[in-house]
């Protein structure tokens, strides 16, 4: 659906957005990364999430985020995905802008995301919405994967 300025609406998501996600997001990155969206953040962290859709419920992006169980303070974004037709409309920044909403409402004062130091367009995104990025973090998704750490006050 779309607003009155013609871009997407924007949702919570919903457990059933899980299928039309993964049919799309290898297609979006170009490499398969469906792997990385497991069925369960969209079963259990729903509330939080957020997807865009067009006026015929065609998904143009989302993003996978949840408050952090074990830290009370972060909001920890897993996965955010903007379909390339979408890419530098402000969809991605109006999304983060969203949750970060929704953090705050929730008492979190930071939000935290990671990603691979080979991913500059991530990273280059992730800096302009204010959050500081670490250097590559050896080993920290198990050997050989290496992460950069995203940190934002909200």
């Amino acid at each position: 659906m779309t607003g009155p300025t013609g871009k997407p609406t924007v949702r919570a998501a919903r457990p059933n957005d899980f299928e039309p996600i993964i049919a799309v997001v290898d297609d979006w990155w170009g490499r398969p990364v469906s792997v990385n969206v497991s069925r369960l953040f969209l079963d259990h962290f729903h509330d939080t999430s957020l997807v865009a859709e067009t006026d015929d419920g065609r998904i143009v992006g989302f993003v996978i985020g949840f408050l952090s169980p074990a830290d009370p303070d972060c909001a920890y974004i897993h996965f955010t995905g903007v379909a390339p037709e979408a890419r530098r409309t402000g969809l991605a920044r109006d999304l983060y802008d969203r949750f970060f909403t929704v953090a705050r409402a929730a008492g979190r004062t930071k939000a935290k995301a990671v990603t691979s130091p080979l991913n500059t367009r991530s990273i280059a995104f992730h800096e302009a919405v204010g959050f500081t990025v670490s250097d590559p973090v050896p080993d920290y998704d198990g050997p050989g994967l290496d992460r950069v750490v995203f940190r934002r006050d909200l």
